[in-house]
């Protein structure tokens, strides 16, 4: 004898439950599209390969920043580019790049480090610069880091209870590398645009340049450093080449960072330049940066998916400068 057909009443239960079922799968891959790509319309960031073997990486701006500023607190400690690579694909698995308040136990920040096993209390850990920078001085003390498989050396850091989880973010993290470092010029590029916070302006990039690379990098740019925090007071403004001669408007905006000779021999100064310009692209959303140009490239926030192309493809002369200089321009 077949069965008796469901009454109404649990009909409408089952409905109600499909339904929340529903809702429920939408609300999680709507909440999942939105943290992986950092809200619909949001503008996003690009490395691609120097080598021209067609190897590229998208991330969004939040991640940018804290990936140049690990970059930044590498090689300000005259690390080559291997161990940055390793930091990178450590942040990379660790926290997907992002400055999170939570994870195993009380793992924290960038990198899951712990106030409990002596990393430093919640308040530094949450700060990606001392972060970086306590990642480094312990990667320093593994003997023959740089010669070991990166998935090794991360874990030694570590101490993961997935060691090998780190080897699958090596290709993205060797690109970023490569850029940030200024090994491979032109290779990072953002669309631009606004970030979440009100932030920006000279002053904004000035302090925030010395937060990552230290007060050297603005000493011979007329900017006074102040020593409190992390912050910069400039009681000048940058120097500017005068055969630039920018309009006045321009000029208020702009924050001129010198180039020069790596003391270490680590780099370049064609080098260095590009990890200065690469810095400031991968920061233009969160301080609201418009232009970057350095030896003769230029890139424009909002123009051509945010690409790097020739200074004077505008015919604008007062974009061309030498390699001695990365200029930087806000929008306020």
């Amino acid at each position: 004898m077949p069965e008796p057909s469901p009454t109404p009443v649990r009909r409408g239960r089952l409905f109600r439950f499909g339904a929340a079922v529903t809702v429920l799968l939408a609300l999680a891959g709507y909440l999942a599209v939105q943290y992986l790509t950092a809200g619909t319309g949001a503008p996003r960031c690009r490395v691609v390969s120097g080598k021209s073997d067609g190897a590229s990486y998208e991330f969004t701006p939040e991640q940018a920043v804290n990936a140049a500023t690990i970059s930044a607190v590498g090689t300000t400690r005259g690390l080559p580019e291997r161990a940055v690579a390793i930091a990178l694909a450590t942040a990379l698995q660790e926290s997907g790049l992002r400055n999170i308040q939570h994870g195993d136990r009380d793992s924290l920040g960038l990198f899951q480090q712990r106030p409990s096993q002596g990393w430093g209390t919640t308040k530094q850990i949450m700060d990606p610069t001392y972060a970086a920078g306590m990642f480094y001085e312990h990667l320093a003390k593994v003997p023959g880091y740089t010669r070991l498989p990166l998935t090794d050396a991360a874990q030694r850091v570590q101490r993961s209870g997935y060691p090998q989880a780190y080897a699958k973010h090596e290709p993205d993290a060797t690109l970023l590398a490569a850029a940030l470092t200024g090994h491979a010029a032109a290779t990072l590029t953002c669309e631009g645009g606004p970030g979440a916070t009100p932030v920006g302006g000279p002053d904004s990039v000035r302090a925030a340049l010395v937060r990552d690379f230290g007060h050297e990098v603005l000493q011979e740019a007329g900017a006074d450093v102040s020593t409190a925090g992390s912050a910069a007071t400039p009681t000048a403004s940058p120097s500017l080449s005068p055969s630039l001669s920018p309009s006045p408007a321009v000029s208020g905006r702009t924050v001129t960072v010198p180039v020069r000779k790596d003391p270490t021999g680590r780099s370049t100064v064609r080098q260095r330049g590009w990890e200065l310009a690469h810095w400031a692209v991968a920061n233009s959303s969160a301080l609201h940066i418009q232009r970057v140009s350095y030896a003769g490239r230029e890139w424009t926030a909002g123009e051509r998916r945010g690409e790097w192309r020739a200074a004077d493809a505008k015919g604008d002369s007062t974009t061309t400068q030498s390699a001695a200089e990365v200029r930087i321009v806000t929008a306020q």
